[in-house]
């Protein structure tokens, strides 16, 4: 029997410092009414130093895992998709498996920019459909702000912090996640990127004088590059999942740019109240941004049960893709079972040190120092 791999638990987590576009006009040479009248953003959530990419999405599992009452060692796969990761390796992902004690979980990270929350989340509904796995973890987190130029105004307007996340479940009803399309054309990568800091440009006090290690991009292409293929990518997941555009209650895009969101909306030839934007209070979280403006959907009574959705994006590499679903929500447990994030918490502290002090043991009885690496 074909299983289906269910969208039934969401968290988000944004740090508290707002950034309003007030507080940028002293940094840069611009006005709240050029950026709102430019990309719609009106205020950004900025991290704290204590902040971090992992931390954000710690934060967002835990209330995914809390809404799905769902354990983290039932997790069978973590999946973090992000630009702005803690370390070029390890994965942030096995970071985060850690840090809530998902001890059963494989976790890995996916770079595919702003697409990259509907690239994990087909990655993660195709391992449920080929019965794999019966449970993920799927996160989009970023704190681009480390990334940013705040003396550049074509970038530094546009991005924010954030993590969002969600839980999918297999089932074998029909519903949940039914198509997805992942695009790439790497002949444009140079549009949007952080040109530094991998292998090809490690990091020196060159690249860091030239600012390499900040984002870059060139807007006008990437505006253009981005409406044409929201409407494309839309259309060709709806007809995958053999849904009509206009039974989809709600098109839930990637947060870039509003001018983008509603040329993309005049395309697809829909109305904009069925689409939902919050690029105004949250900027560009990039992988987040679908997951965060999803939460909000649901919290403002747009996005019930039963519900058609469209799942869309763009962003460096160049990278797109589209998912449609079918909106489901937590399954109803024969039981209602206690769930407590704090507690988990606090176990996987636990654990964590322990596997530690048994590692450090275990070298003193196998002569780890005496080994020629």
């Amino acid at each position: 029997m074909t299983k289906y791999a269910h969208i039934t638990g969401w968290g988000m987590a944004v740090p508290e410092r707002i950034m309003t576009n007030a507080e940028l006009s002293k940094l840069i040479d611009t006005t709240d009414d050029w950026i709102v009248s430019h990309t719609g953003v009106r205020e950004r959530h900025i991290a704290a130093p204590d902040q971090s990419t992992a931390t954000l999405a710690v934060d967002a599992a835990l209330k995914a895992l809390e809404l799905a009452c769902l354990r983290p060692d039932e997790i069978d796969l973590i999946i973090v998709s992000t630009s702005s990761p803690e370390h070029v390796f390890p994965a942030t992902a096995c970071l985060v498996q850690d840090a809530i004690g998902a001890s059963k979980a494989g976790a890995f990270d996916l770079s595919a920019a702003c697409s990259g929350f509907i690239f994990a989340l087909n990655m993660a509904t195709q391992a449920i459909r080929s019965e794999s796995i019966k449970t993920a973890l799927v996160i989009g987190a970023e704190t681009l702000s480390r990334f940013t130029n705040w003396e550049d105004r074509n970038t530094c307007i546009l991005f924010g912090d954030g993590a969002g996340a969600f839980v999918l479940q297999a089932s074998d009803e029909p519903g949940g996640v039914l198509s997805a399309v992942m695009r790439s054309d790497g002949s444009g990568g140079d549009l949007l990127s952080v040109p530094a800091g991998g292998s090809h440009l490690p990091a020196s006090h060159e690249t860091v004088s030239k600012k390499q290690h900040v984002i870059q991009m060139n807007g006008r292409e990437v505006f253009r590059f981005a409406v044409r293929v929201m409407e494309s990518a839309t259309r060709e997941s709806l007809e995958k999942a053999a849904i009509p555009l206009e039974d989809v209650t709600l098109v839930i895009p990637h947060q870039a740019n509003r001018r983008i969101i509603e040329s993309a909306v005049r395309g697809l030839e829909i109305p904009m109240e069925r689409c939902m934007v919050n690029v105004d209070r949250y900027g560009n979280t990039s992988t987040a941004s679908i997951p965060i403006a999803t939460i909000e959907a649901i919290g403002a009574g747009r996005l019930k049960a039963g519900d058609k959705v469209v799942f869309v994006g763009f962003g460096a590499g160049l990278t797109w893709g589209a998912a449609a679903a079918v909106w489901t929500g937590p399954f109803l447990a024969p039981v209602k079972r206690k769930v407590r994030p704090v507690s988990y918490r606090l176990y996987a502290r636990t654990r964590s040190i322990l596997r530690r002090l048994w590692r450090h043991i275990e070298g003193i009885i196998w002569g780890r120092n005496n080994l020629d690496w």
